[in-house]
This record gives structure tokens, sequence and C-alpha cells, in this order.
């Protein structure tokens, strides 16, 4: 790439940022029902002479001096949130700055990570000679891993062989990420009167195949994201204190790691229970990029560091290499009373750009 000379400084490209997001905290943009966003999203690049296009919720644009015989690389976040919190003690669609925070639902999860990455793709917009293309797209649905979001749009999306994810990472690179499988399932027993012996009980036998399952270890442990893990998140048995019932239900949160697909670590839960089960979905797997990659490593340059991610994010279901970076923390997301530091506004749209300078 040819030296760049932004026509923004990053003083300009901060405060474009947090004008923006102050505008998209108070515009509701719920998971199916995020219009309104997406209409802020198209504005704010006609403001700055980008062309857009439009796919449902979905928004996304390339860099003026596109090159179709060149691969891309994609800038991607999400705009839609999840409903506020109910311990929230300030109203979560005012965006509040205060002690050097900025207030307001979607704050960190991810509304930093998407106006960094707008001011970044500002920032090249107009560059020439890049060896990739680069494409935004801020995308719907991802709070609910919906149908309609980055999944569907990225068939449209130009020869993209790298994604980075926006999400709140304190600017570190998470090069790994556990997949998500949720499995309903149910224990079969005999109904009775409870005053009778029964040696068929569906809870008894039901715990002890939980019991089980909760013990025990998967025999491939992940570098990056450590042992798959098994978590019991529901259970329903039983009407009446009299009855034994006939069947006892459950839901397992299985996170995946990258040594199996979720298929894999779905046939080994079912080989090692009794219990009948079903997979949610297998959409959601784990995501990996080797850290010899040269993302990772201009990431790694100007001192960033990697780890593997708990979390679930569009990278599960993004087809393609990909990292997950942005600012903020991942620990405030989904909590009362949402903020993000401005301060770590302007480092993430400084990092982004440091790292995609390298790349480029």
């Amino acid at each position: 790439m040819k030296e760049l000379k932004s026509a923004y400084s990053l003083e300009e490209l901060k405060n474009n940022a947090i004008e923006l997001l102050k505008k998209l905290i108070e515009i509701p943009s719920f998971s199916k029902d995020e219009y309104n966003t997406s209409v802020e999203i198209e504005s704010f690049f006609a403001k700055h002479q980008i062309p857009v296009k439009r796919f449902k919720n979905n928004i996304w644009a390339v860099n003026k001096h596109f090159d179709e015989t060149k691969p891309s690389i994609l800038l991607n976040t999400h705009h839609d949130t999840v409903k506020p919190n109910k311990a929230y003690t300030l109203d979560p669609f005012l965006a509040i700055e205060k002690e050097g925070k900025l207030y307001g639902l979607g704050s960190n999860d991810a509304g930093g990570s998407l106006v960094s990455l707008a001011q970044t793709f500002l920032h090249f917009y107009k560059a020439e000679d890049l060896k990739y293309n680069l494409v935004i797209a801020l995308t719907a649905e991802e709070e609910i891993s919906g149908l309609n979001g980055i999944e569907a749009l990225f068939p449209q999306l130009p020869n993209v062989v790298l994604a980075i994810v926006g999400e709140p990472t304190q600017m570190n690179l998470a090069i790994a990420e556990k997949g998500l499988l949720v499995i309903d399932g149910e224990m079969k027993g005999t109904p009775s009167h409870a005053a009778h012996p029964n040696n068929d009980n569906s809870i008894v036998k039901c715990m002890d195949d939980l019991q089980h399952i909760l013990n025990f270890k998967f025999p491939k442990v992940s570098d990056y994201l450590g042992e798959v893990k098994i978590t019991l998140s529901g259970i329903h048995a039983g009407v009446q204190h009299n009855v034994v019932p006939e069947s006892c239900t459950f839901t397992l949160d299985v996170r995946v790691t990258d040594e199996y697909s979720n298929k894999e670590a779905f046939e080994i839960i079912r080989s090692e229970m009794k219990s009948t089960l079903k997979a949610r979905s297998f959409r959601l797997n784990s995501s990996k990029i080797e850290m010899d990659h040269p993302f990772v490593q201009a990431g790694i340059a100007i001192g960033r560091t990697t780890y593997g991610s708990p979390t679930s994010s569009d990278q599960a279901i993004i087809p393609c290499t990909s990292v997950k970076i942005g600012p903020g923390d991942s620990r405030r997301s989904h909590t009362a009373d949402e903020f993000i530091f401005i301060d770590e506004i302007e480092e993430g749209i400084d990092i982004y750009i440091r790292i995609l300078e390298k790349v480029l």
C-alpha cells in the first residue's frame, strides 16, 4: 500500500465515532427489529459520500478503489442488542457521557466496535494499491444467532478471505472461539404413585445420567480453548408431590473447542448418556486462526496479546478465517448500566488502523 494520507485525523475519527455511537444508543435495535439503526448507519456513510448496499437490515460497502481481481478483508460487527437488563438504573436508550464513560444499551456490545470499524473503513476508503479490498458489513441478528444476519449476507460479499469481527476484547486478539451446542434431553421412566416402590424413577435415572456427563472429560484438550465445557442449564420433571413422573427433561449448554465439530461433540455425548438427546442446531461451531497469520503477527508486533474466547459471536457462522478484536470488555456485555470508556474507542480506531496498515 502506498503511504496513506487520510483526510481525517485520529481526533476527528474519534469524534465521528462518539457522535455516531450516541445516535445508535438512542435508537432501540433489538434483534429482528434493527431497521432504524440500519437507516442511521446508511446516513453516516452517505454523509461521507460512501455508497452502501442493503440486504434486509444489513448494511455493507466496499472501498473506493475496489478491484474484483483481489481478495477481500471483511470488517464486521452487529448493530442489534439484547433487551435491557432489569437491573438498569439509567435509561438504557439515553446516551450519557460522564467521567470518561459513555453509557447506554449496546455501547460496549457491540457499538464501540461498530463505530471504530466504521471510522477505520473511512480512514482507508480512498487508499490506492491495497493488497486486499476492504469490505465493511454492519449486520443484524447476532444476539440471537439469527438467519438474516451475516450468514445470509456473506454469499453476496466479494471473495472474503479474512473476517475481522468486532466484539469487546480490550483490543486483544481472540484467535480462537468456542462453539455453542445446545442439547435437549429426556429420560423416560415408569410413572407411579409416590407411596409405592419404583426402581424406574425417571428423575433418579436422569440425575445419574447427568452426573456422569457433567463429570465426563473429552479426550482432546485445545491449546487455545482448553476443555469442552458442559453445563446443565435447565431441568424439569413432575407436576405434583405424590406422582412419580413418566419423564425428566433437561437442557445442556455445551461450549465446544476447535478440537471438535459440534456434530462430533454431540455424538460423543450421546454415546456417553442413556437419555434421548436432540441438538437444537449444529450451526455455531468453534473457530480458529493460526498464530502465524499475517494479521495476528501484525497485532503481536504492536503489543497486542492473543487468547481463546469462551463466548460466541458471528465468527461461528462466518465460513472463512476470522479473528475477533474490538474495544470494550466482554464482562460488561448484557449488564445493567452498560458502558464503554471514550478512550477505548479512540484506542480501538488507532489499533485497527495500525494493524491493517501492516496487512493491506
